[in-house]
């Protein structure tokens, strides 16, 4: 196969133009040559600007919810822009630089991951000055096939749900572009360019791309399969396993019975996917340094694995065992200071309600179902292969 970045420098359609790059350490190509190396080697066109999304351009700030500062590539001379700081949008004077700015980001499928806004508050500020904007497209790693979870509602956007979009959504990084730009009229002059080879009932490793980790805490394929139903964890105070090598697949609190937990979890009968019991001890975020009892997610059926039931599920069982000791996380969150984190997350405070009446999972996951099928129409026109 090959992705929309490898087609993109084939074209010439960069020729004689100052070229503007919004990356990260996940953006190369099939023999791991990074966009960046490829732009400033060219003799044909101009690196003029990079610009880095949440983590920073070299991905090295660990947590979320860190501001990277401005800087210059001292390798190649040119500024370095963060997107996640005080300035979340580029400004004229940053697009005054280039003749076109060209996003690669590798996104990993579930609404609330930032890269996405940080594209759309790209063709937000490129409406403004004309400027065009290249999508290349990469593959969605958990498949561009089943849509899932709750709606974003409105008056619960942020920086990690800024439409109304289910949790997982299904659509590769250049559909959603489209979406963003014609269905949400951002209306900026927006080119996207297609992979080839790449099928929706692909895997991520389905296919040759090498796996570089797209964030920090985001080191396998496995972790993002699960991503779009444990990160709704970062809006409790049960670990999320952050500080572990398994963040995201690891679930536990210090006050949580790993057996019990473990137990509830298998009794759903969830398909393709085993909820072993564990104790593991984080060495940084939540609990840092202290045991935690709880379980590590075992997809044993990727098709039949649903990731946001499944992590819908564990926040009820977690809150269920334990309802005096479990806690929801305080804001602020993502810039957010009104709202709760998991309202924010999830989109809308309905499942933080859910999960304190304990209503049963699969009445949960049935309150999805209008929501899901709304989205499930409305992606297909700008749906790409």
């Amino acid at each position: 196969m090959l992705l929309g970045s490898e087609r993109l420098l084939a074209s010439g359609r960069l020729n004689g133009l100052k070229v503007g790059i919004l990356a990260n350490p996940a953006s190369v190509d099939h023999d791991y040559r990074h966009i960046v190396d490829q732009l400033a080697a060219s003799d044909t066109f101009d690196l003029a600007a990079i610009f880095g999304p949440q983590h920073g351009f070299n991905s090295d700030l660990q947590d979320n919810m860190i501001e990277t500062p401005h800087a210059t590539d001292p390798k190649r001379g040119v500024p370095i822009f963060s997107l996640y700081s005080e300035t979340r949008e580029p400004t004229e004077e940053m697009l005054d630089l280039i003749d076109v700015l060209v996003i690669d980001l590798q996104d990993v499928g579930a609404r609330i991951y930032t890269f996405i806004y940080t594209m759309a508050n790209c063709l937000r500020a490129a409406a403004k000055t004309g400027t065009p904007v290249i999508v290349c497209d990469r593959p969605n790693p958990i498949g561009g096939v089943a849509v899932a979870g709750p709606m974003l509602e409105p008056g619960y956007e942020s920086f990690v749900g800024q439409f109304p979009i289910p949790m997982r959504h299904g659509m590769t990084v250049a559909e959603l572009a489209k979406l963003f730009n014609e269905h949400f009229e951002i209306d900026a002059p927006l080119e996207t360019v297609t992979m080839e080879g790449w099928s929706r009932t692909d895997y991520f490793d389905d296919t040759d791309v090498p796996w570089i980790m797209p964030s920090p805490n985001m080191p396998t394929l496995e972790t993002a399969i699960v991503y779009p139903g444990t990160v709704l964890f970062e809006g409790t105070m049960v670990s999320e396993g952050r500080g572990t090598t398994r963040p995201f697949e690891l679930i536990g609190a210090p006050y949580l019975d790993a057996e019990a937990l473990a137990a509830r979890m298998n009794a759903h009968g969830l398909g393709g996917v085993y909820f072993r019991p564990v104790v593991f001890e984080p060495t940084f975020q939540k609990h840092a340094k202290t045991p935690c009892g709880g379980c590590q997610i075992h997809v044993t059926e990727r098709e039949a694995f649903e990731p946001v039931i499944a992590g819908a599920a564990l926040i009820r069982e977690c809150y269920g065992l334990a309802p005096e000791q479990f806690a929801w996380r305080e804001g602020p969150y993502e810039y957010e200071h009104d709202k709760m984190p998991i309202d924010i997350l999830a989109g809308s405070p309905e499942l933080r309600e859910q999960v304190e009446a304990q209503v049963a999972v699969t009445d949960i996951a049935e309150s999805w179902t209008t929501g899901v099928a709304e989205f499930s129409a409305l992606r297909l026109p700008y749906l790409l292969y």
